[in-house]
């Protein structure tokens, strides 16, 4: 190895861990359901994506291996060329009466989403209004844009007017996109989205919603735009397919001129092989089942607020989240690292988030309780809560 590579590894490396930003990965044994098995260790689980319990869902799980039997393991080709299944076309289908659009395209992850459609759209001639909360993946598309990124103050909508009207009033963009997270991940706050409607309008920003951990969560199941009621006025509904709907994958909805456009200028549509049969079949399935009854996503949101409760009534700092999701803010990076430490030793997997995930100094263990707890699982999970919060005088 390089002499300079070694040392700039070695560097960095304990750099990390001097500060309590170095993250331990901890492989899973078996299906990470609501218990998983660490170490051989049994664990509640409440660091997962898998909001309503699709990843292990047995319905699921057999149309995977039909559709595997039938068509193989592996689409074979990018979309462009011969990668399009017929079950490729069913899903996009099924996306848009899923999102309330004309038409949708799925891509091979969310980031993947968020690089392909940003940069098909905006360019060096054009302007991007981006919370300064946006997840990872919006702030890299916007930079593979090559666009001018102005950050917003989170959720201010004063600070986007004022720099919606400077942008769009200074000539020197030929379009100005306004984007945001519809669930911000790490807080659990909702995106002011009829605000943000309000304002675009008023200076004709283009729209675009990154719905991660908004699908399947928010509006009875069908998004944070489709909470607000806004499926018409908002030009990008961008998702996942990894979280609540449980297996793997993004889509993008809209109308059906911009998925047409999708399709000709986003390279990871492009230049990667398409989605594996089984797991496009299962995604339909799952959306199905989500159009058919809102008893998961209602289970979901009853744990959700069942669990806020008994750790808000311990004393805990929760932040403002709107969402199940869950922090437990602690603020100092190294406690939080030993926080979660504890709590893993205890039982409960909750995993640590740290700088750069989150700014500095706001440390959280986030909790993710899914519609596959069970109360005694939630109940037990707070009681552990309470020993651990006390033994280190966080609460």
């Amino acid at each position: 190895m390089s002499k300079v590579l070694h040392q700039f590894l070695q560097d960095n490396l304990n750099d990390l861990k001097d500060k309590g930003l170095y993250n331990e990965i901890d492989p899973v044994e078996g299906p990470n359901g609501a218990m998983i098995t660490i170490g051989g260790k049994e664990l509640i689980n409440l660091s997962s994506n898998n909001y309503l319990g699709l990843a292990t869902n047995d319905h699921l799980k057999e149309v995977a291996k039909k559709a595997i039997d039938h068509y193989g393991v592996g689409a074979g080709a990018v979309r462009t060329i011969n990668g399009t299944l017929d079950v490729h076309v069913k899903l996009e289908e099924k996306l848009a009466e899923f999102k309330g659009t004309e038409a949708a395209i799925a891509y091979q992850s969310g980031f993947n989403c968020n690089m392909a459609a940003i940069s098909a759209v905006m360019d060096k001639n054009d302007a991007i209004l981006s919370d300064e909360l946006n997840h990872a993946s919006i702030i890299d598309g916007c930079r593979l844009s090559k666009a001018k990124i102005i950050r917003v103050k989170h959720s201010d909508m004063d600070d986007l007017r004022a720099k919606a009207k400077e942008a769009t009033e200074s000539g020197l963009y030929n379009k100005v996109m306004v984007i945001t997270d519809g669930v911000f991940s790490m807080d659990g706050d909702v995106a002011k989205l009829p605000e943000i409607v309000e304002i675009a309008k008023e200076f004709d920003l283009i729209t675009y919603v990154d719905d991660a951990h908004g699908s399947g969560v928010m509006g009875k199941g069908k998004g944070t735009v489709k909470h607000f009621g806004l499926e018409k006025e908002v030009d990008f509904q961008m998702g996942t397919l990894s979280k609540a709907i449980g297996v793997v994958g993004g889509y993008v909805a809209g109308t059906q001129d911009l998925i047409d456009l999708l399709k000709v200028r986003s390279r990871p549509f492009l230049f990667s092989t398409a989605l594996t049969p089984g797991d496009t079949v299962a995604i339909t399935e799952a959306l199905q089942i989500l159009l058919d009854s809102t008893e998961l996503h209602d289970k979901l949101w009853e744990n959700g607020d069942y669990l806020k409760a008994g750790l808000k009534k311990l004393g805990f700092d929760i932040g403002e989240s709107e969402t199940p999701i869950t922090p437990v803010i602690t603020g100092e990076e190294k406690l939080t690292q030993k926080f979660s430490k504890r709590l893993f030793e205890e039982g409960v997997y909750a995993k640590s988030i740290v700088f750069p995930t989150v700014p500095r100094g706001t440390g959280r263990v986030r909790n993710m309780p899914t519609a596959a707890h069970t109360k005694e699982q939630l109940d037990e999970a707070v009681k552990v809560y309470e020993k651990v919060g006390k033994e280190l005088g966080i609460i």
